[in-house]
């Protein structure tokens, strides 16, 4: 079962998304807290993650 799908299975029933990483998703995968947020945020599209790079990259050249 992916993260995700175990996400959006508790995700409604009003449980805190440390809650669920704790009862659900760390006993199943091992993953730390830090990385089911990055596995949460991360995009399956790779148009999606392009732009996000495009942008992050324009923001580096707007502060340096």
């Amino acid at each position: 079962m992916d993260v995700n799908d175990i996400y959006d299975k508790y995700a409604r029933s009003g449980l805190s998304n440390r809650e669920i990483w704790r009862r659900y998703v760390w006993p199943l995968t091992g993953v730390c807290e830090r990385t089911f947020y990055n596995l949460l945020k991360a995009s399956t599209n790779p148009y999606l993650d392009s732009i996000e790079d495009d942008r992050q990259l324009l923001l580096s050249f707007t502060f340096d």
